[in-house]
Order: C-alpha cells, then structure tokens, then sequence
C-alpha cells in the first residue's frame, strides 16, 4: 500500500524504505514523517482545511489504480452486521433516562431498510484508511499540511463510509473536530452527503453499543463517554 501511495500520493503518507516480508519476523522500513497527531486536539480551521485536502487527494486516486487493490476488512457490510449484532445482544448500558432512549431509537433505525442501503455502494470506490481514529492524523506545523499514517488496515473503501468513520470514531471524544466543516470541505458527488449522514449513524450507535459497564470500549475512554455518545446518537438519528 505504501508503495501504492508513494506512486499516486507521493509525500501523502510514509514512503516506503526497505521490506522483507518473507522474513521471520517480517519487517517494512518507512520514512518518519513530522509533526503531530490531531487526536486530543481542538482540530482549528486551518487543521481540518488540511485534513480534508489530504483525504480529497487520497480519494482523486485512479478509479482503476483502486480497483486492483484489495477491499478493507472493516467496510459497511461488517459494520452493520456488527453494529446489530450488539444490538442483538441487548447489552448492559445502564438506567440513564437519555441512554435509553437513545437505544430505543438506535434498534428501531437498525431495523429499517436504511442500514442495508449501504452495503452496495453506487459510487466509484476510493483507496481509505479503514479506520477514522484521529490518531491517524498528523498536522505538520511546518508546512501547514496533514499526512496519514496507519495503513495496516486500508484498502479498497467507500468515500461515505470513510468520511463516517472519521465524523464518528470514538477518538472524537479525545478532543474537537467540526465534522460539518469537515465535509463541507470534501469533494462529495450529487446525493453522497445522505449516505454519510447514515454511515455516521452507523457508526456512532456502534461505539454507543460498546460502551456499557461490561463493553469493550469502555476502559480506553473516560467517564460520561456513554451519556455523551447517547446524546451524539439521539442527534444524528433526530
């Protein structure tokens, strides 16, 4: 991917050095890239106009350069069969008045026809990251620009779908990033801003459901994230 990115993003993300992937154990050298992750950070104006430039570069990727790579594993078919399946699984998240009820409205959408229109998507493909954290995010101070790290997990995506990811990942919680100023900064084509508006339901009832006492999500985040990520549901769902 690294090789990928250096031909058609060049200066995008870490350029690849030296590799031995036959090796026991593999091992990839890459460039150490500068500056700082945006995650725990108030993201500035000037930040998420960066941010969104490198993530409109990524996407201008050729459409058959994208094809003969790989889909990532967390796509929007995983996402909604996991996101119900927690739901499923009617976990513990408390007595909070706001909490349930965010549930409620949660299951209802989970049960429409609306997370199933997602997993065939309509428009062409793009190269992504696969993974929203903020972490993956790294403002150079320098020359006033963002690059990406983190690409163990990229791969053959869905535009929408990685704009929810970065809108909604927990890591949000971390710090500030106006997600409506983000995508007004995206190149997004007719009728694709609906789409991310349900990938972001998706995606934030997902780490909602995590979120119980017992949740796997729980421990990396601190108190209040669950009536926080309730009300971040209710308000997109609303």
């Amino acid at each position: 991917m690294l090789t990928l990115l250096a031909e058609h993003a060049p200066d995008l993300a870490p350029t690849p050095v030296e590799a031995a992937l036959e090796a026991d154990p593999p091992m990839i050298v890459m460039s150490r890239l500068p500056g700082r992750i945006l995650r725990g950070d108030h993201a500035t104006g000037e930040q998420i106009t960066a941010m969104a430039a490198a993530l409109n570069r990524l996407h201008q990727i050729p459409r058959q350069v994208v094809e003969r790579v790989e889909p990532a594993s967390w796509r929007p078919a995983a996402a909604v069969d996991k996101t119900r399946a927690w739901a499923n699984k009617q976990p513990d998240l408390g007595h909070d008045p706001l909490v349930r009820e965010a549930f409620r409205a949660g299951v209802a959408w989970l049960a429409s026809s609306a997370p199933d229109q997602l997993i065939s998507n309509p428009l062409p493909p793009v190269l992504g990251l696969a993974d929203g954290n903020h972490a993956n995010y790294l403002w150079d101070d320098h020359e006033r620009r963002v690059r990406l790290i983190d690409w163990e997990d990229s791969g053959r995506s869905d535009r929408a779908f990685e704009m929810g990811e970065v809108c909604e990942h927990i890591s949000r919680i971390d710090g500030v990033l106006d997600a409506e100023q983000l995508l007004a900064c995206i190149d997004l084509a007719p009728g694709e801003a609906e789409r991310v508006r349900d990938v972001r339901r998706l995606i934030a009832l997902g780490w909602f459901l995590q979120l119980g006492p017992d949740g796997p999500a729980t421990p990396h985040n601190p108190a209040g994230t669950l009536e926080r990520q309730a009300h971040r549901v209710l308000q997109l769902l609303g």
